[in-house]
């Protein structure tokens, strides 16, 4: 698919959440040379459908009338032409048709992980990962099938109504007004299923995608689960999600049911009852209907109300793919995205961090998490932030890197106000260890130089060597080349950690976050990781968060947060002398006196 449309598609123009059926037609649009190519391939596959009812009424008339074997097998050389062509006829069909379809599936998993990339931090707290997860793999694969199984039954019932009318026309035109049966009932049993079966289809979605954020909190919950032996629980959580699932479905399935039914006794009826009538009107001789033409009328409109049929029995596939064209089409449309664009691009980064008046209140808060904090920053230093819990410490380290905006005041960065610039131009300055590294399933080298366009062997070894991580990385069996697990499962936590370490050294960023970076790791890997991040601070502007005072006291300078707000700042001794709030959490920490 070209990039352009691609683009289109991740930037919400050819995706309506209102209009799922416009959606479709525009997204199979976006290759009109092999849609166009597969539908004349069809066109042609498909005569031998509604033109062989034309030579079997032909061969009963030769029949009935004692004509010519020589003209029998005329006939029959023309249905074997017709039929041999639509062997290599349906092969380019489904080449042609199927590319797009799966290119059309591609595109909007390459749209919506697009699209989940420029969407805000707020977004993703809203959201659960399982969440996101249905959408991009179950939601599209909902799509592809329903575009994969509705569509040759639909273009089918199309061609053996057109080949009906125009043969019928042809042949027994008196008969037509019979046709106009079909395609009435046909709609109005479409129609009025078509609703319920979209509010049905609605919250079965509903309920898979909460059951799926549980199943994805469950397994994230599986080491406390087992710690505290709540296994019961977390099965019957689960269990009475799986049982609102479980009556959707069921709900679904018998409006589905219903809809088959209704279709199947309906189109069966009008079957018979073209057949009786087109046996009456010959045995009457109300109209000169000969046999053969008796069987051509009754074949027509078997074939077209047994497509018809199909058609509606898909009602359940096509209303759950356009359900899943909605769900797709709200996280194109969803409007809380990073505002980058038109942002000033940043060629490069000095580091002088400012903070005037900055101060934020999250969206339902009745309290600022931040409340007008003056900071200078000069590039180059190391500013700690302590404070108890919900003292405001990562709303800070969030609104320095723009994942949230201040609702007051403003952030400089060299002089230039944040909010004007291009924040990823930004950001290729900047490197985050946080307190829990986040590893994926690949090589240590992988990890280590992600993001990076093929970095040199020796500046990988020089961040292992700096990271304190060349020693255990070439200990290993295959060295750095040794898969690590999915987040870093066979790796300890030091480990991970130095590995965190080194991905930030190895892009010699000008911005450092250290948020917790040695909270979760015992003494001796914190020592060791200690002295690695003492490497990785050097030279650089580095913004710290930390419980443990014990590694903020080389800060150039420490804040001290209460309730969003800053009560003290100054130097590890400057504020122990102070025998303030950072003295009491000192004391605290060291055994003595309660906070």
């Amino acid at each position: 698919m070209p990039r352009k449309a691609l683009a289109d598609l991740a930037h919400e123009s050819l995706l309506d959440a209102a209009h799922p059926v416009r959606s479709l037609v525009r997204l199979l649009a976006l290759e009109p040379r092999r849609l166009t190519v597969a539908l004349l391939a069809f066109v042609a596959k498909e005569i031998p459908l509604w033109f062989l009812p034309v030579i079997t009424g032909a061969v009963i008339d030769i029949v009935a009338d004692g004509g010519s074997t020589t003209t029998v097998l005329v006939w029959f050389a023309v249905a074997v032409v017709l039929l041999a062509q639509n062997y290599p006829n349906h092969l380019v069909y489904t080449r042609n048709f199927m590319t797009v379809v799966r290119s059309t599936g591609a595109a909007l998993r390459n749209a919506l992980v697009e699209r989940l990339q420029a969407l805000s931090i707020g977004y993703y707290a809203r959201s659960s990962a399982a969440l996101v997860q249905s959408k991009v793999v179950r939601d599209v694969e909902n799509v592809e099938m329903m575009l994969q199984q509705v569509t040759h039954p639909l273009l089918s019932a199309a061609m053996v109504l057109v080949g009906a009318v125009t043969m019928t026309a042809i042949k027994v035109p008196e008969f037509l007004p019979v046709y106009a049966l079909a395609i009435p009932l046909a709609l109005l049993i479409r129609r009025t299923m078509a609703n319920r079966s979209r509010d049905r289809n609605e919250r079965f979605r509903r309920e898979m995608e909460g059951f799926a954020t549980q199943v994805g909190e469950m397994a994230s919950l599986i080491p406390v689960t087992r710690a505290h032996g709540l296994e019961r629980t977390a099965t019957a959580r689960v269990a009475t999600g799986a049982d609102d699932v479980r009556r959707a479905a069921l709900d679904l399935d018998m409006l589905n049911g219903r809809v088959n039914s209704v279709s199947w006794v309906t189109m069966q009826f009008l079957g018979v009852f073209c057949l009786v009538l087109a046996a009456l009107v010959a045995l009457s001789g109300v109209v000169p209907i000969t046999p053969g033409e008796v069987v051509l009328l009754s074949t027509y409109f078997g074939l077209l109300t047994q497509g018809l049929t199909q058609v509606l029995n898909l009602v359940p596939v096509t209303a759950r793919g356009l359900e899943s064209v909605r769900s797709i089409a709200e996280v194109l449309t969803e409007p809380d995205l990073e505002q980058n664009e038109g942002g000033r691009v940043v060629d490069e980064v000095r580091g002088h961090l400012r903070l005037e008046g900055v101060s934020h209140r999250y969206a339902d808060a009745t309290e600022d998490a931040l409340a007008g904090v003056d900071l200078d920053v000069p590039a180059g230093r190391t500013v700690a932030f302590v404070g108890s819990s919900g003292s405001g410490k990562s709303t800070l380290l969030n609104l320095v890197l723009g994942f949230v905006r201040p609702t007051g005041g403003r952030i400089l960065l060299d002089g230039q106000d944040m909010a004007e610039l291009d924040l990823r131009t930004v950001r290729r300055s900047v490197s985050v260890v946080p307190q829990e590294s986040v590893l994926f399933e690949g090589t240590v080298r992988d990890n280590v130089a992600y993001g990076l366009d093929d970095p040199s062997d020796e500046r990988v070894r020089a961040a292992l060597r700096d990271a304190n991580a060349l020693e255990f990385v070439e200990s290993m069996p295959e060295g750095w080349d040794t898969v690590v697990g999915q987040r870093g499962a066979r790796l300890s936590g030091g480990q991970r950690q130095r590995l965190a370490i080194a991905r930030a050294l190895v892009r010699d960023p000008r911005i450092l976050f250290l948020d917790e970076a040695t909270s979760a790791l015992d003494p001796e890997a914190e020592a060791t990781v200690r002295d690695a991040l003492a490497r990785l601070m050097r030279g650089r502007t580095t913004l710290v968060v930390a419980h443990r005072l014990s590694t903020v006291r080389g800060a150039d300078r420490i804040v001290v947060l209460d309730r969003g707000r800053v009560v003290e700042s100054g130097t590890h001794a400057e504020l122990l002398a102070r025998s303030g709030r950072y003295a009491r959490l000192h004391a605290v920490q060291e055994g003595g006196l309660p906070a």
